[in-house]
């Protein structure tokens, strides 16, 4: 046989076992009711790649958490307002629905009061959540769940249009993956509205962060497996009335994240904020800072570089900051301070640019180890020599698709 109808052969039985795939793919239907914990596991179970586990109407209560491990299925409620998976009578600590297989589509549902993070996914890549909403409706509580749509160790993540409310720690959290969206979603009354840490390749951009102590941050801490955060674009967000008081539990990372912060970037580099809309933010619009804290992690690279704001619009922001030092600091500038500030880690060659027309300020506090009571504030210069922008991220046309 020569090699060319080796080629074709192959080519048809690959289209026959794709047809084959998809001419089986079947619907499993599970209903609201008594037993509901069961049925829906053993569908996650059951479920086979290509089928639709489709969640009825109404309200599911659940005492466990829920896991799949199948690639390429879907989970699909009848709207978030419809079909809501109610874990307050959760008897362990852990997640709501635990996913760990490839090319998952979670859509259309509610997950409300679990005791640990709402929806986790972990190695889980070609991920799509979208229209999710995930609650605790007592409102912010330190014994809230820590994350609310959480995936880690990823390639390939979109967030398209969830709401998250009352996270302990953030809302829409992505972390150590690479090539994300999170866009068209709201962010309310946690501590971090969005945050994206020690990953590689985002866009952040739509969304509506508000009421959190923090809107949207940017982060990257050291002793994890992939550390050097990087090009991150945040963009065409309002950030606006962060206010609300930290509820983290108490040595968290989040616990030090001041109330009355729009946009955080800690370490990081080459993350660009633009044309978004910032205010009434307490502290600050905009707060570029190194990573302030004992380490013993020496690959680690505690400044953040390549920083650069420009388009931004801003409202009122500064006129009640809640980090240490920060009351005298704005008292010395007439009392509030400036919509954008930089904390000085790395001196001159970790500059943020900044060409947004607002003050900036620098604290001068070039020393990692130096204390804010220590800060020499300087007005930064604003600057129009912006970056190469970053590229924009794109997904498989397969998650794009699944959306539409």
């Amino acid at each position: 046989m020569r090699m060319r109808d080796k080629g074709v052969y192959a080519i048809a039985a690959a289209t026959l076992a794709i047809s084959s795939s998809a001419a089986f793919a079947k619907t499993i239907v599970v209903a609201p009711g008594d037993d509901a914990q069961t049925r829906l596991q053993e569908a996650l179970i059951s479920a086979a790649p290509g089928d639709v586990v489709e969640l009825g109407a109404g309200r599911f209560k659940l005492t466990d958490g829920l896991s799949l491990d199948v690639p390429k299925v879907t989970v699909r409620g009848k709207g978030s307002g419809q079909t809501i998976l109610d874990f307050t009578g959760q008897l362990g600590a852990g997640e709501g629905l635990l996913v760990t297989s490839d090319d998952v589509v979670l859509r259309d549902f509610a997950v409300e009061n679990t005791k640990g993070d709402g929806i986790k996914s972990k190695g889980a890549d070609r991920i799509v959540y979208y229209q999710i909403r995930v609650e605790w409706t007592g409102g912010p509580k330190e014994t809230n769940g820590a994350y609310g749509i959480y995936p880690v160790e990823s390639q390939d993540v979109l967030v398209d249009s969830v709401l998250v409310r009352g996270a302990s720690d953030a809302g829409i959290y992505v972390g150590q993956s690479r090539n994300i969206v999170v866009r068209n979603s709201v962010a309310l009354e946690n501590v971090a509205g969005i945050e994206i840490e020690n990953s590689y390749d985002a866009d952040v951009h739509d969304n509506l962060a508000t009421k959190n102590t923090g809107g949207i941050l940017v982060f990257d801490l050291p002793n994890l497996l992939q550390m050097g955060g990087k090009n991150v674009r945040i963009f065409e967000n309002v950030v606006v009335d962060n206010s609300t008081p930290n509820f983290a539990p108490k040595g968290n990372i989040v616990a030090n994240v001041p109330t009355g912060t729009g946009v955080m970037v800690m370490a990081n580099r080459n993350v660009h904020v633009f044309d978004n809309m910032l205010g009434q933010n307490g502290t600050t619009n905009v707060m570029v800072v190194g990573y302030r804290y004992p380490h013993q992690d020496p690959k680690y690279d505690p400044i953040a570089r390549g920083v650069a704001i420009w388009g931004n619009q801003h409202d009122k922001a500064g006129w009640d900051p809640k980090f240490p030092g920060s009351q005298q600091i704005a008292t010395a500038l007439g009392g509030s301070l400036p919509p954008i500030f930089w904390d000085g880690a790395g001196g001159d060659e970790a500059k943020p640019v900044v060409a947004d027309p607002v003050p900036a300020l620098s604290l001068g506090l070039a020393d990692l180890k130096a204390s804010p009571e220590s800060a020499q504030p300087v007005m930064l210069q604003n600057s129009t020599n912006l970056p190469q922008e970053l590229p924009r991220i794109r997904l498989p046309e397969s998650m794009e698709a699944a959306v539409r």
